[in-house]
């Protein structure tokens, strides 16, 4: 495995990009559940209560926009779409669009509401739209939290507004919210936006850190979601980026807007200031190149199919170790992306990343000759 030795050697020169520990101990964090983690590694660096079900209050208009945004990238809705305002959504309560029963709102608009304002009625229209009812949207947002692996999450409307059997947790939420910033990044600007007026009627982004004067000090806050219910408390999912870097955190059950706010930055802030990530590898490029037997060439080529990014500790950088583990005796035919092996990334003594070596190209079978010629040989390898 000398190639990727040689890749680590030179890890100074990549892009700055799991958890250990710090000497500056995390800070303590006024929220019921919450979790800070690295989006390009899913490096959890702090976290409390992460797998207890709660109420998501509008949390939950995250997976509202990621089917809206799924269906938009297919090509089955545009965002010039006009919508038939229905009575359910216009008689919505809570933090509303203020949309009229019967108006022609287009998709772009009504994404802009839900995301910006709030909009339960924003929403609920959505929803209707695509599904034909809010129960049977509901029915979608539950088939995709299963695919996305959102395995604590119970949706029964497309709002948040309180049900029993409506449930999320914070780290599902961070989930959610790293998949919609990656799968969807032509539409994730709309987190950003300050402001949003429709009806005449301006309203704020409830996302405090988006408008903090002074801005946190080399820090872009750029998203996301804030959610209440008396039952959930005062709840949000910030994303923030430093250079190359970016963090999601999650904070749930606080006691007002400004607290929320605060106790995000306070995460952000120790996420940035005492972690790094690197890029240690790329996808699809060679790390190793093993011996094929009986196969109409002997060498193949070893990668990973996804980039390879690590977490730690600043300044600890140099501590990082790469050990490849093959399988013995690879024979032909070899299929592409078929796993042959695994990379081991550790820190000191401690494995923080595994992953499988895939085959980087097909090898087929050899001729008669070179089936002969490599039995003969694998007598004495």
């Amino acid at each position: 495995m000398k190639m990727l030795s040689s890749l680590l050697l030179g890890l100074t020169l990549l892009q700055p990009i799991f958890t250990f520990a710090t000497s500056v101990p995390a800070p303590q964090i006024a929220a019921y559940a919450y979790i800070l983690q690295d989006f390009h590694s899913d490096k959890v660096i702090m976290a409390k209560n992460v797998d207890e079900r709660l109420e998501p209050a509008s949390l939950t208009k995250l997976m509202t926009a990621y089917l809206v945004f799924q269906k938009l990238r297919a090509g089955k809705i545009k965002l010039t779409n006009t919508v038939k305002i229905s009575k359910k959504a216009w008689r919505m309560s809570g933090s509303r669009m203020y949309i009229e029963v019967d108006a022609l709102v287009s998709v772009e608009l009504l994404l802009k509401g839900m995301i910006i304002q709030s909009g339960n009625d924003a929403s609920v229209a959505l929803a209707e739209f695509i599904a034909g009812s809010e129960e049977a949207f509901a029915t979608l947002m539950n088939e995709q939290a299963q695919r996305l692996g959102l395995t604590s999450t119970h949706y029964m409307n497309s709002t948040g507004l309180p049900d029993k059997q409506h449930y999320s947790t914070a780290r599902d939420t961070a989930r959610i919210a790293e998949f919609l910033i990656r799968d969807f990044p032509d539409y994730y600007r709309w987190y950003s936006e300050p402001e949003f007026t429709y009806n005449n009627i301006p309203q704020q982004n409830r996302n405090l850190l988006l408008r903090r004067e002074p801005p946190i000090v080399g820090i872009k806050v750029d998203g996301m979601k804030t959610g209440y219910t008396e039952a959930a408390g005062y709840c949000l999912v910030a994303s923030a980026k430093q250079g190359e870097m970016r963090l999601i955190s999650v904070v749930m059950g606080t006691k007002n807007e400004k607290v929320r706010a605060e106790e995000s930055e306070k995460m952000l802030d120790y996420g940035f200031r005492f972690f790094e990530t690197y890029r240690l590898y790329q996808a699809y490029k060679p790390l190793d190149i093993e011996r094929v037997w009986q196969g109409n060439t002997e060498q193949l080529q070893l990668g990973l199919s996804e980039p390879l990014y690590v977490t730690i500790p600043k300044g600890q950088q140099t501590q990082l170790n790469a050990t490849g583990h093959i399988n013995r005796h690879i024979m032909a035919p070899v299929t592409a992306g078929k796993t042959y092996g695994r990379l081991q990334i550790s820190l000191g003594s401690q494995v923080i990343s595994e992953r499988p070596l895939v085959a980087l190209t097909e090898v087929e079978v050899g001729n008669l000759w070179n089936k002969l010629m490599d039995s003969f040989l694998l007598l004495f390898y």
